[in-house]
């Protein structure tokens, strides 16, 4: 029942009753952790036989000692092997080292300070710039942008993605307005997958923004379904290629959540206009990525049903975790009032929604008794949650067993804090 509907006395009588079994788990003295996305043990040990797997074999297809400087945009067969994940050719994709985040990274560096299209193209020329952001969003993109002092523009995230109608709206108006992020397919944190119509509306932007206008296209749950047939994305390359708009995208995925987190590899695709500008740019920073490391993951993976396969066996080991915590969910908070949350079919998170004002809260009954959970406020940018709301869960790396224990303690925290929120509303708290 929804605890509006529920009487003064009825909610007092669950009050004690929650307080006493906080009091208990008190005394328990948790350390559970559902914070950050990452992979767990079980998972990276899926990739151990990269240790050796060259069996002291140096040489990539076309002859290059692999052990030795070079080769800025990567192997031709790791372009082979990754381009189909972003839906690139060959000659639009560059494999770098180990980190997407520091190819974003450097992607918007050189946009705002040196220029896509030399220096006169260089964000940086204007008073300021600005970037839009879907929220809830990922914490690290708003850092980049909040470290690179460019003025970040919250706007809603749809089921079906960024809210197209607020984004085509602001990019109409404002020409400072330089780019947006997007995670699309089981977005961080909500893991919903972008619509048809949403990639279509995105790649049009690049006609309807001001010049040098990026897509920010951090494809990093590319092939991460926890589910057979999940919901595919549509590619916006082809849509891009529709409206000309090829020179306004970059996407960007990498193996971190594939093989190894610390040790795999990164790529991005753009225009070969881009990625010739963009190389240039990499050169004076680096003579070459790791190309051993690439050819490990060629090795390893082969092609694209060898990823398939190896994808799978991740999901066989993420499912139960994102499946205790949502059956958890669902059997103590549905149709309470309390809160509400997605089912993903894929990706690394689980987006819960507390009733407004509550998420702060939730997040500190939480930690006094040792479950760590993301801040509250690290979905939106600067760290502030306007509406105080959004709760970012993380399943993948603590133990089942600790996954389960973490969603109980969990849904006893918003149970508390609604309850108490409730009580205060009525002038009974």
């Amino acid at each position: 029942m929804n605890i509006e509907e529920l009487s003064i006395d009825a909610l007092a009588t669950q009050l004690k009753e929650l307080e006493a079994s906080y009091s208990e788990l008190a005394a328990c003295k948790l350390a559970l952790d559902l914070t950050r996305g990452k992979p767990g043990m079980d998972q990276v040990a899926l990739s151990d036989s990269l240790d050796g797997i060259l069996g002291g074999s140096y040489r990539a297809e076309d002859g290059t000692d692999v052990r030795n400087y070079g080769g800025l945009d990567g192997l031709p067969e790791a372009k082979r092997l990754f381009a189909p994940l972003l839906g690139a050719s060959q000659d639009e994709i560059l494999i770098g080292g180990n980190s997407s985040l520091t190819l974003m990274y450097n992607v918007i560096d050189f946009a705002l300070s040196v220029g896509l299209r030399g220096p006169e193209s260089a964000w940086g020329n204007s008073d300021q710039v600005k970037f839009l952001c879907p929220v809830p969003g990922y914490d690290r993109h708003f850092a980049i942008c909040e470290h690179l002092g460019i003025e970040m523009l919250s706007v809603p995230m749809l089921d079906t993605g960024p809210d197209m109608d607020a984004v085509e709206k602001l990019v109409a108006e404002d020409p400072t307005i330089k780019g947006i992020w997007c995670v699309p397919r089981f977005s961080n944190p909500t893991g919903c997958v972008y619509s048809d119509q949403t990639v279509a509306r995105l790649a049009r932007l690049g006609q309807q923004a001001g010049e040098h206008f990026l897509v920010m296209y951090d494809n990093a749950y590319a092939v991460h379904s926890l589910y057979p047939g999940a919901t595919e994305l549509p590619s916006i390359r082809d849509y891009c290629q529709e409206y000309g708009t090829l020179d306004s995208v970059f996407q960007f995925g990498s193996t971190s959540k594939i093989t190894f987190a610390g040790a795999g590899v990164a790529f991005l695709a753009s225009s070969p206009e881009n990625l010739a500008a963009f190389t240039q740019h990499l050169g004076y920073q680096s003579i070459g990525p790791d190309k051993v490391n690439q050819l490990r993951h060629v090795k390893l993976l082969r092609d694209s049903d060898g990823i398939s396969a190896h994808m799978e066996q991740h999901a066989a080991l993420l499912r139960p975790r994102f499946e205790a915590v949502l059956a958890t969910l669902e059997r103590e908070l549905a149709n309470t009032g309390m809160g509400e949350w997605l089912s993903p079919q894929g990706g690394y998170f689980i987006a819960f929604t507390t009733r407004q004002g509550l998420a702060r809260e939730v997040v500190s009954l939480a930690k006094a008794i040792g479950v760590a959970l993301t801040p509250a406020g690290a979905t939106h940018p600067y760290g502030v949650d306007p509406d105080d709301q959004t709760i970012r869960l993380a399943p993948s790396y603590p133990s089942l067993e600790d996954v389960q224990a973490t969603a109980d303690a969990f849904v006893l925290c918003v149970k508390l804090a609604s309850i108490r929120q409730e009580l205060g509303r009525r002038g009974a708290g």
